[in-house]
């Protein structure tokens, strides 16, 4: 079926990975998928009004202005991301489902709905109480380049931190997304954790081309977009998304335990470990948390079918 999308009205799209497992696991996972999502948005001329990322599904709220671009858009942004984050984490094939779901909004009320129930997003989710605490849904940066970070200083910084904004910088300015080794070279030769926040608030300031202006439009100010966030979730009866369970914290969770214990070096081992050792993990996981089954199995990308669900 051809899909209807209208120039000028803006589209709610959502996207889950193909297999409806975690695909954000990391701060670079998210990083990769910000800049490269921004440099294309801005070659496609779309206005983004809201983007969410969240750890195994993506919401936006975007605007085309001529016909087929949005369509384009994803499927270049997709492949995009697939092919650097495959290469990272020795994986192969196809990282999101398709086709991506989509409704158009009319009307201020019916668009207005649609931000709230974005925004709230990871408050639905629990990962968070108040939707302007979440990072990855970029609403606090509508008032602030560093809402989650202390104000960078010169001449305080490291040169380690001095070197990373110059090739952040650099890159953006060249039409460039921060590729993943690049991204992982820079977070690790940071110092400490304050300069590591420091650098992903930049990136993001830096490189977004969320219309937070044309947002706020709808609600009047900043503020009011916040007490409506807050005082309401929103809604969306168009697209159905589908959740596994009641909180999205269990997957932090998760990531911290199998680290701390030395089940895993990198997490991002879980792509390729064999069936035999993700159904190992299953148990270890299974016995030391209180995770739903379906969780545990969409965190380590086990089929359901091979493992047993029953909660």
């Amino acid at each position: 079926m051809k899909r209807t999308v209208y120039k000028g009205l803006l589209t709610h799209c959502f996207q889950r990975t193909a297999d409806h497992g975690v695909v954000f696991y990391k701060v670079s996972d998210y990083l990769l998928y910000f800049t490269i999502y921004c440099m294309l948005a801005r070659k496609y001329k779309l206005r983004v009004l809201k983007l969410v990322l969240m750890t195994d599904h993506v919401h936006q709220a975007i605007i085309e202005d001529r016909w087929g671009d949005l369509s384009r858009f994803i499927r270049q942004c997709n492949a995009t991301f697939a092919r650097e984050y495959n290469a990272a984490v020795g994986r192969k094939g196809a990282l999101w489902e398709t086709p991506f779901g989509s409704a158009t909004k009319r009307g201020d009320k019916a668009t207005r709905s649609c931000l709230i129930y974005l925004d709230n997003n990871p408050v639905e989710r629990k990962l968070v109480m108040q939707a302007d605490d979440y990072r990855w849904n970029f609403m606090a940066y509508a008032k602030s380049d560093h809402p989650f970070s202390e104000k960078i200083r010169l001449r305080e910084a490291s040169m380690p931190l001095r070197r990373a904004l110059k090739q952040v910088r650099l890159l953006h300015s060249q039409g460039r997304y921060l590729p993943y080794r690049l991204l992982q070279k820079l977070f690790t030769s940071l110092p400490n954790d304050i300069e590591r926040e420091q650098l992903v608030d930049f990136i993001v300031s830096t490189y977004s081309v969320i219309r937070y202006a044309e947002a706020i439009r709808y609600f009047g100010s900043y503020e009011d977009e916040v007490l409506a966030a807050h005082a309401s979730t929103g809604s969306e009866h168009d697209i159905q998304e589908g959740f596994i369970g009641k909180s999205d914290t269990c997957y932090a969770q998760m990531t911290h335990l199998l680290l701390r214990e030395g089940r895993l070096e990198d997490i991002h081992e879980i792509w390729t470990l064999s069936r035999r050792e993700k159904q190992e993990l299953f148990q270890f996981l299974r016995a030391r948390t209180y995770v739903m089954n379906a969780q545990i199995a969409a965190f380590l990308h086990l089929p359901l079918t091979t493992v047993e669900i029953n909660d």
